[in-house]
């Protein structure tokens, strides 16, 4: 939680995007919170183009931020798991939400023709 600790924020709108915010957050919390626990290699897999460190660093700020849990097991070769916590949950009505709307705009305005579009306007 230390990450948030010394930024100040305008609205709790901004602190929410602060958060969740970026290209591969979302994609996390969404893996984790529809499918469950996962192993750094398996969200890895789930997310084409993201790179290793680019991973790490955002698992580890949903860590620091008390959304993603990381359990580390005493075995060898490691095993190190990945799931949300009370909290992160919280935010799956909020993901829903948004691929719902997603969804409707792909379906209405992006994929409509132009015409159609000009028409909305």
């Amino acid at each position: 939680m230390a990450r948030m600790q010394d930024k100040t924020f305008n609205c709790e709108k901004e602190l929410t995007l602060s958060v969740i915010g970026g290209k591969w957050k979302m994609l996390i919390l969404w893996h984790l919170g529809k499918e469950g626990t996962k192993r750094f290699g398996e969200l890895k897999s789930l997310m084409p183009g993201i790179t290793q460190r680019m991973l790490v660093n955002q698992l580890r700020e949903l860590e620091d931020d008390l959304i993603v849990k990381r359990v580390v097991y005493p075995v060898v070769p490691p095993k190190v798991e990945y799931s949300l916590t009370k909290e992160g949950k919280t935010l799956l009505p909020i993901l829903d939400s948004m691929y719902e709307w997603g969804k409707n705009y792909m379906e209405n305005v992006i994929n409509t023709p132009e015409d159609k579009t000009a028409s909305m306007k």
